[in-house]
């Protein structure tokens, strides 16, 4: 087991210091065009590709560095670049980590490329488990899968919504319930391969913020997908289902994850690095105009209601970044999230976006609120953090249920 640290080693810096490059040579100069413009950076996909940081074997680095700090260091960075670009070009992990959560290690090896594609013919991947009626709630999921044991496939269908990749995907991963009396506990994941009949793209939304990020609706009508893309394999889920069942008989005991939350315990300090890349991009911005912009004859960092602004904010960053490390480390080594630490790193870096970034406007004034200046996009794509892969609501009733123990609503 590593040791836990707040010093990147060497090899580390090397890769930030690479992805810093990254989103300060190609990202930020991209960035209010691709806001703009609310389609896929495709080019810049590419690009990343070319250099090696759009790829399975650099996320496979990241994900598996024994600190825990791969991942959120990279995340920070690329965000720190800019939010809807980085997110179309970390979209696909989603997706990635649901297989490498659920998936055999046959699954893993076959569909994983898949979601990547090469530099020369780049795909992406989308996770798709929220609904209409089922976000925070996903006890209430209506999308059904049902097994036809005379052709060995599963018969998906439904409306997923809030999809990132959604539609233009090569590789959907989709939760389905495949025992309602079970609620949450009876869903299972499945991979649905490219150009499967039956699926097909519903509404792209046109949103507030990381606008160069795709989301759409996923249908599946009828969709036929074969035994073997049963995440995990139909005989894990059947001793998965028969130990809830008995469970549920017995009137509770030992919690059994379903596939979605799986996902998104992995991911959540993964998020709350993202929330970091962006508020401190947006600090910086703050911190530069506050002491070159002059009012009365001096710097504006010269009055106390700036400077001490701008200390508040860098204080919270650094803490929801410290956050974030423990998170990492702690799940790359096994340690459980006895106090749910992975939803208190995604609860307070995605309060701290949502708040430095509003900050950043006031600092800048009305020069904040125009898209002359990138601050005003920085605040938009930070709304996101506090809603997507769990609400603060939700990651606040997680942390309670975890520390008291108790059932709480």
């Amino acid at each position: 087991m590593a040791e836990f640290t707040m010093e990147l080693n060497d090899e580390q810096k090397e890769v930030r210091d690479w992805l810093h490059g990254f989103a300060a040579d190609v990202i930020r100069p991209a960035a209010a065009e691709w806001d703009e413009r609310e389609e896929t950076p495709w080019p810049v996909i590419q690009e990343a590709a070319k250099v090696g940081i759009y790829s399975l074997d650099f996320y496979a680095q990241q994900y598996f560095d024994p600190t825990g700090l791969g991942i959120p260091m990279a995340m920070e960075e690329l965000f720190w670049g800019d939010a809807g670009i980085a997110l179309s070009i970390v979209g696909t992990g989603l997706a990635a980590v649901g297989v490498l959560a659920n998936g055999t290690e046959e699954q893993i090896g076959t569909w994983i490329p898949q979601m990547y594609g090469d530099a020369n013919d780049v795909k992406v991947a989308a996770f798709c488990s929220s609904e209409p009626d089922a976000g925070s709630d996903v006890a209430s999921m209506r999308t059904r899968a049902v097994y036809d044991e005379a052709t060995d496939e599963w018969v998906l269908n439904g409306t997923k919504t809030w999809a990132t990749n959604g539609g233009i995907a090569n590789v959907h991963v989709v939760v389905a319930v495949v025992d309602a009396e079970l609620g949450s506990k009876g869903h299972a994941s499945f991979i649905v391969p490219p150009n499967t009949p039956g699926l097909s793209q519903g509404q792209k939304f046109k949103k507030h913020g990381i606008r160069a990020s795709h989301t759409a609706e996923v249908v599946l009508e009828n969709v036929r997908v074969p035994g073997s893309c049963l995440l995990g394999g139909k005989e894990k889920l059947d001793e998965r289902l028969a130990r809830a069942r008995e469970r549920a008989k017995a009137g509770g005991g030992e919690r059994v994850k379903n596939a979605a939350m799986a996902t998104f315990e992995a991911s959540r300090p993964a998020v709350g690095a993202m929330a970091v890349g962006t508020a401190r991009a947006a600090y910086e911005v703050a911190l530069e105009y506050a002491t070159t912009r002059e009012q009365f004859g001096r710097p504006i960092i010269d009055n106390q209601g700036v400077a001490f602004q701008l200390a508040d904010m860098r204080t919270s960053i650094d803490a929801a970044r410290l956050l974030v490390w423990r998170a990492s480390w702690m799940a790359v080594n096994g340690k459980p999230f006895t106090a749910a630490e992975g939803s208190m790193s995604k609860l307070f870096a995605s309060e701290t976006a949502k708040k430095v970034t509003g900050q950043a406007i006031q600092i800048l004034g009305g020069n904040g609120y125009t898209r002359e200046y990138p601050v005003e996009r920085m605040h938009r794509d930070a709304a996101i953090y506090t809603i997507f892969e769990g609400t603060s609501e939700i990651q606040r009733l997680v942390i309670a249920r975890t520390l008291s123990g108790m059932p709480i609503r």
